[in-house]
């Protein structure tokens, strides 16, 4: 297979006991416009087509075998790996079974992204107690493509709003762990990395606040020291190097000025500080973005819903902004690559 003469996404089928079909179904659906680039759907015809039947879609797409050349035409092109009958497994239960088809699908995108076919990878949510059925060393989303990549980077996980993005130090650690982990090359690359990330969907100059590890930003140095000793000099060397941040600000208000449109980011210091705040303001918007890797990643932010599979209910509106940045950055990767 060639590497791609349009901007091109890959995207694998998410947990086939979920929501994974349905929103796979509204993304071919035949009413959705056909932007100019390629789309590469991995799964099964079957689950595709119980996740369309839920929702009364039609599918707009052409099917090839797991053996079909990809066609280098614009298109949405579904990919039939006949992995998985859905009536063999129990809907909205976790599965060995589903946990395979999930592996196997998001391998697949993977590998499209590594030989350079796919410029962006997406996915529909996937149960990770399904994975670990089926593959145990499974942890994230992060941490399979760096094993699959052989990736020996850093990676990092983008919450993003239509308006506001998120961002973070550290991710899936404990709590008591975090203050060791907050250092000015840790702040600094997870600062860089969102401005590049950020510039390549499509902000000339992203504006990022920086929250406070402690509360109230540390008073002064009253309840803790990192905002003096780590961020207030990761923000002076960063401005320096003309990246458009300020801060730190304490994280209760933070988020506040952000959304009034202070800021078009939040870099926080762990998991919860920012997942909170950002879930509150759109749970049924808010995009996760894969940072670091050769190439990114993207899925919706929820879960797999099993409370709501195949009840043609799901929301579909976080997975088609998933999509539509997807579409930005693979436009963006492609003409990078061009250039």
């Amino acid at each position: 297979m060639s590497a791609p003469h349009v901007p091109t996404i890959a995207l694998a089928t998410g947990c086939p006991a979920g929501i994974g079909a349905e929103l796979v179904a509204e993304v071919l659906s035949a009413d959705r416009e056909v932007s100019p680039h390629r789309l590469i759907v991995l799964g099964d015809v079957r689950v595709l087509s119980k996740g369309a039947e839920a929702r009364k879609l039609r599918i707009n797409a052409t099917f090839l075998t797991a053996d079909s050349p990809i066609p280098t035409q614009p298109g949405r092109y579904f990919i039939d790996l006949g992995n998985l009958d859905p009536a063999t497994i129990p809907v909205g239960e976790i599965s060995p079974e589903a946990g395979r088809f999930g592996i196997e699908t998001f391998s697949r995108a993977i590998e499209l992204g590594q030989q350079g076919i796919a410029d962006v990878v997406a996915w529909t949510p996937f149960n990770k107690a399904s994975m670990r059925l089926a593959h145990p060393s499974y942890e994230d989303e992060i941490v399979f493509t760096a094993e699959k990549l052989g990736f020996k980077g850093v990676a990092s996980e983008f919450n993003i709003l239509p308006t506001l993005w998120n961002a973070r130090v550290t991710s899936h650690v404990p709590v008591s762990k975090v203050a060791s982990l907050i250092t000015f090359d840790n702040v600094m690359r997870s600062l860089k990395l969102t401005h590049s990330a950020m510039v390549e969907s499509g902000f000339a100059k992203p504006r990022i606040a920086i929250a406070g590890l402690n509360p109230h930003a540390g008073d002064g140095g009253n309840f803790g020291r990192e905002e003096i000793d780590v961020l207030e000099p990761v923000v002076a060397a960063a401005q320096k190097q003309g990246i458009a941040c300020d801060g730190p600000f304490p994280s209760d208000t933070v988020f506040m000025r952000a959304r009034r449109g202070d800021f078009d980011a939040v870099l926080t210091m762990y998991h919860d500080q920012g997942q909170i705040a950002m879930k509150l303001i759109g749970f049924e918007e808010g995009v996760t973005l894969l940072g670091g890797f050769p190439f990114p990643l993207v899925t919706a932010a929820h879960g797999s819903a099993y409370d709501i599979a195949y009840k043609g209910i799901a929301h579909p509106g976080a997975m088609m902004n998933a999509m539509a940045i997807a579409a930005r950055m693979a436009a963006s990767r492609h003409r990078a690559k061009a250039a």
